[in-house]
C-alpha cells in the first residue's frame, strides 16, 4: 500500500487508466474477432466495409500508447492478407 500522498494519488490514477485500457483492449479484440469471423464465413463485402473501423481502433490505440506501432501494423497486415486470401 502506498504511504505518501502522491503515491496514493498515483495509485488512483493508475487504477483508472487500467480500467480504460481494459475496455479499449476488449474493443480491439471484439473488432478483430468479428472481422475474422466475417472472413471465415466468406462475407468478403461486409469484411471490406468493416476493415476501416478495425484499422481506426488499432491506430487510436497506438496513439494513446496502449499497443505498439509494429503490433498494430502486423495485425492490420495479417487481416488484409486473410481478406485477400478469402477473395
Amino acid at each position: 500500500m502506498p504511504i505518501t500522498t502522491s503515491a496514493k494519488k498515483a495509485l488512483r490514477g493508475s487504477k483508472r487508466k487500467h480500467e480504460f485500457n481494459l475496455v479499449k483492449k476488449d474493443q480491439i479484440s471484439k473488432a478483430v474477432k468479428t472481422f475474422k469471423k466475417l472472413v471465415a464465413d466468406k462475407k468478403v463485402a461486409e469484411a471490406e466495409k468493416m476493415f476501416p473501423q478495425v484499422q481506426k481502433i488499432l491506430d487510436k490505440s497506438v496513439k494513446t500508447g496502449l499497443i505498439k506501432k509494429n503490433m498494430a501494423s502486423r495485425k492490420k497486415s495479417r487481416l488484409v492478407a486473410s481478406l485477400k486470401k478469402a477473395k
